[in-house]
């Protein structure tokens, strides 16, 4: 069921357009991941969705009712939501007033309050700060606060602009922790908008990628990164391997395609003669030292140009007439014994190639 859908939103002032024509929905229950660059328009955007600031076009509804109905009906629905900001805000008081304050302000009584505190502490791993002033808190202990002030009052939609900017590893795997518990036990319905793409993939149901205003795309974890729809999104998600080509002939749904005087076959609907982006992911590619007999549709023979250890990876770029990046472990590049230089093949099947207009 949904909770929340836009529809044709828009915002701007003085002859500056910051969002336009921003449609989707959100399920119940549902984490929506807004990811996008610094200034693509998410705060904006996440501000409009809390009606703390009024759409210029468009439309929002929450739980089906239009929310520029009337004053009182917004006030109704922004009692249902609880947004946490970049920048933590805590009460110049204790860990336990700072989190009960919404309890309090709604005429909750002393043992209910102290109940759910104790239930927040535990939930947000801050049990034992109770009497400590919030304001003398780490970042992420600051944070972690603010996030137990905006679920005690069990909010329908919780809103998170950047929860875990500026914050350090192990502080970022606690605040997602958190948030992992409270959708899980609560069934909290939670818009979120990141930077951190990782952080998209690991907690989000759906991705909307917001860029210059508008989103561009919106799909599941693995259809935003792995099937990008355009050239931006694939170059804002990662992706690597981008060729420019013409289809050439198809068969079916077949199409090979031309790439620098290079042919590449690959499952598309496009059309012969259309001008298109082949996008293969680094995982796809293998490489080999000899041709071998295989069910991929694409070998090339290249050599290696540039080779970059990350960890316990390598990462591959060969050059096959045009770059191929791909990746092997550590072991495997020792085993191969792959150096500069060095001439390899590249190959990668038919169903691994995403091709975009």
């Amino acid at each position: 069921m949904t909770l929340l859908k836009t529809a044709q939103l828009g915002y701007g002032a003085d002859c500056k357009t910051f969002l336009r024509n921003i449609t989707f929905e959100v399920e119940r229950a549902e984490v929506f991941a807004l990811i996008g660059p610094t200034g693509a328009g998410k705060t904006t955007l996440l501000r409009l969705l809390n009606l703390l600031d009024t759409p210029t076009s468009g439309k929002i509804y929450f739980n089906g009712q239009d929310t520029a109905k009337s004053t009182q009906l917004r006030l109704h629905i922004r009692r249902r939501m609880a947004m946490v900001f970049q920048k933590p805000v805590v009460f110049n008081s204790s860990v336990y007033e700072n989190i009960a304050y919404p309890l309090k302000v709604r005429g909750c009584g002393r043992k209910e309050i102290q109940t759910r505190v104790e239930e927040m502490l535990q939930i947000t791993d801050l049990k034992g700060y109770e009497k400590r002033r919030a304001r003398t808190l780490s970042g992420g202990e600051a944070q972690r606060v603010a996030l137990a002030r905006a679920m005690i009052a069990r909010p329908e939609l919780l809103l998170l602009d950047e929860p875990t900017a500026n914050l350090d590893p192990v502080s970022v795997s606690k605040i997602e922790e958190v948030l992992a518990n409270t959708i899980r036990e609560q069934k909290t319905t939670v818009i979120m908008a990141t930077h951190d793409m990782s952080q998209g993939q690991r907690l989000a149901d759906m991705i909307g990628v917001l860029m210059n205003g508008e989103i561009l795309q919106i799909g599941s974890p693995s259809e935003i990164f792995c099937s990008p729809s355009n050239k931006e999104v694939a170059e804002f998600v990662g992706v690597e391997n981008i060729l420019s080509g013409i289809i050439s002939q198809k068969d079916g749904a077949l199409v090979t395609i031309n790439v620098d005087g290079a042919t590449i076959e690959a499952i598309s609907e496009f059309a012969v003669g259309d001008k298109i982006y082949v996008i293969i992911r680094p995982e796809d590619i293998t490489f080999t030292l000899a041709k071998e007999t295989s069910s991929a549709r694409n070998v090339f023979q290249g050599e290696i140009a540039r080779m970059t250890t990350v960890g316990q990876l390598v990462r591959i770029e060969a050059d096959c007439g045009f770059l191929l990046l791909g990746v092997v472990t550590k072991r495997s590049a020792e085993e191969l014994n792959l150096n500069l230089g060095k001439k390899i093949y590249a190959s990668f099947k038919a169903t691994a190639v995403h091709v975009i207009k």
